[in-house]
This record gives C-alpha cells, sequence and structure tokens, in this order.
C-alpha cells in the first residue's frame, strides 16, 4: 500500500513532476501518477550485511532512501530499529515493489515506495535532506532463481534479462543475436572479466548463424561448450560471468550507478551518510573512487607546499576497507561472499558565527 501524500506532507519527498531532461519515463512515475500493479508473486531475498548497515545509521536519523528496495528487507530492517525514520524507497523492479510494499505494510504512515530505477532518485527527493542512504546494487535471489525473468543459467526461460521489462525493448537475446563480435568480445573481457572471451564469441557466432538463441540454456550450454574443461572450476558455471556482462549491459548497471553517485553529495544532509553494498569489482571500484575523491578533492601536484585548488573535502569515509559477510552469514547466505559495503558520511554544518 502506498502512503498518501497527506501523511508525508512534512517530508522532504518532492510531489512535483521531474523535469523534462529526467530519464525517459521519469514523468510518468510522479508521485500523482498511479503506481504498477502486479500480481502477487513470491519475492524471497536475504538482505545482506544488515547488522553492519544499521550499525551506520547515524543518530538522530529522521530521513532515510532505500535506493534499491528489493524485497524490502533492510527497509524493514531500519524501519523497525529507528521508530523516528521516515523512508522513502525505491526499485526498477516492479515485482520488487510490490513485494517491498507488503513487507513495508505495517510502517505505511513511514514510507513511500515508488517504482524507479534508482537514477531517477534524486528527482523524487529533496536536495540537503537525506540523513541515510543505502543502495544495494546487483541482482536480488528471486530475478535469479526465477527462471521466466532471463538471468539464471540454471534455470531455463527466456534470453531476457531486464530488471524493468515495463521500459525498453533491448533484451539480452537481442544483444546476443545482433551486436558485432568485436562488442560482444569487448563486453566479455570488460564487464565479465572473462578470460575465455575470443572461444566464447566465437562459439556464439557459429550457434547464431544457424539458429537465433533465444534462451537462458542454450546460451549457458554454449559458453560451457566454449570453456575448456581443465578451467572449469566447482560450484562455479562457466557462464556466470557471460550472464553478468549482459545483465549489466542490457540494464545500463554501470550508468545508472554513475548517475547515483554524481547526485549522492547533494541529497545528503550534512551529517548524512550513504551506505553502497556492491558485489562487482568495477562497481566496487566506482563507489571507493567516489569516496575518496568526495574526501580528498585536491588536484594539486604533489610537490606543492600547500593547496592552491581550494577544493573543500565532501566529508569522510568511515570504511577504509571495504566491510565483508562473517563466515555465519555466508554459510546462511552464499551470495553475501561477494557483498563489500562501503559507508561515506558527509561533512557537518558549519557552526553559526555570532551575531
Amino acid at each position: 500500500m502506498l502512503a498518501s501524500d497527506s501523511s508525508f506532507a512534512a517530508m522532504p519527498f518532492s510531489a512535483a513532476p521531474p523535469p523534462a531532461n529526467a530519464p525517459d519515463g521519469a514523468a510518468a512515475l510522479s508521485r500523482s501518477a498511479p503506481e504498477p500493479s502486479l500480481p502477487a508473486a513470491p519475492f524471497r531475498h536475504e538482505p545482506v550485511l544488515v547488522a553492519e548497515v544499521l550499525s551506520f545509521v547515524p543518530p538522530g536519523a529522521r530521513v532515510a532512501v532505500d535506493a534499491t528496495l528489493g524485497g524490502g528487507g533492510h527497509a524493514r530492517a531500519l524501519l523497525e530499529r529507528f521508530p523516528t525514520v521516515q523512508l522513502f524507497g525505491c526499485d526498477r523492479d516492479a515485482a520488487a515493489v510490490e513485494a517491498a510494499r507488503a513487507a513495508l505494510a505495517p510502517f505505511s504512515a513511514r514510507t513511500l515506495i515508488k517504482h524507479l530505477a534508482f537514477s531517477e532518485m534524486p528527482h523524487h527527493v529533496l536536495a540537503g535532506t537525506v540523513d541515510f542512504l543505502l543502495a544495494d546494487l546487483g541482482v536480488s535471489s528471486p530475478q535469479v532463481d526465477e527462471g521466466t525473468r532471463g538471468f539464471s543459467f540454471t534455470r531455463d526461460g527466456p534470453l531476457d534479462m531486464r530488471m524493468d521489462p515495463s521500459r525498453g525493448t533491448r533484451t539480452a537475446a537481442h544483444l546476443i543475436n545482433q551486436a558485432r563480435p568485436e562488442e560482444l568480445l569487448r563486453l566479455f573481457y570488460e564487464l565479465g572479466e572473462e578470460r575465455f572471451a575470443p572461444r566464447i564469441v566465437r562459439a556464439i557466432e557459429a550457434e547464431r548463424a544457424a539458429e537465433p538463441i533465444e534462451t537462458t540454456g542454450r546460451l549457458a550450454r554454449i559458453v560451457a561448450g566454449a570453456v575448456p574443461k581443465r578451467f572449469q572450476r566447482p560450484g562455479f558455471h562457466p557462464a556466470t560471468q557471460v550472464f553478468q556482462a549482459l545483465r549489466m549491459t542490457v540494464n545500463g548497471e554501470l550508468e545508472e550507478l554513475e548517475q547515483l553517485l554524481e547526485h549522492i553529495p547533494a541529497l545528503l544532509a550534512p551529517g548524512g551518510r550513504a551506505a553502497i553494498i556492491a558485489f562487482h569489482s568495477l562497481e566496487d571500484r566506482r563507489v571507493k573512487d567516489a569516496f575518496r575523491g568526495w574526501e580528498r578533492p585536491c588536484t594539486c601536484p604533489s610537490d606543492l607546499p600547500r593547496c592552491v585548488c581550494q577544493k573543500v573535502a565532501l566529508g569522510r569515509r568511515l570504511t577504509r576497507k571495504p566491510l565483508i559477510a562473517g563466515a555465519e552469514e555466508v554459510r546462511r547466505n552464499p551470495r553475501s561472499r561477494s557483498a563489500k559495503l562501503r559507508i561515506f558520511e558527509k561533512a557537518p554544518a558549519p557552526p553559526e558565527e555570532p551575531v
């Protein structure tokens, strides 16, 4: 259930439609627009690093944003622990939005949930008001476990991989069957970090010439057949990195992350904190570099005795190294083993000068 606008009259969540240059479809997702309604479906996802995330919520926090709601696990834990927090949550997956609404129904008076990509979220939250912002990147368990979504290499289904099937028409099947070999090679090298990319691309070329590749099962078999058996590791499907590269491309995941990072400093209130969980080295590197740049923006040559560029630090990193899941969490939830959590705190407001 979506909280009424009147219950959020004092909250810093903008009711105005997004500007004309907002991403396509954002105008249709303003507060006055109807939200999508999907048939109820199971969406069971165990959130990672919950205790660690909650430990970094700043004292006295009032406004929180969960930019990747998933099934609402992190958001529910946050709302239970902090009874004065009001939360804006969004997700680009409509099934996740419905699941989050159900999970957060007991907190409907303190939540506003939207079907949005997190690159669109800044158009709905007022700048300088967010005490805590969370983004849990990557895919959720239901997306991977449900074969019909097209993410799984172990459950056959259409080769789709769109996190939001209601937007855009380019699927992983379009990419696999229409992209030039050199483009696939680049994607598998850069986004999949796949050492056998040339062999895999040659196999894909041969197979698609005979018949279009339309299912996840067929693509997984093609990739597995192209990777030498002696390099196939137990417990690690040989198609993992290829599927990862396709998913990240279809959904523009790195581009989405770049837009989120661009807006975080302006969204945070003084003393506010951003918590980002990454599962992929390319994502984690971007988060690490952004946090470091916000903490040390000086671009002066190292041999200068003092800074002359006059760039001011936006705040500080609270995690010099990323936090990772402990052995017990990894045992309970093996997908948490790749999670890396980084925290940034915006500088507090300067003290007021006496009149």
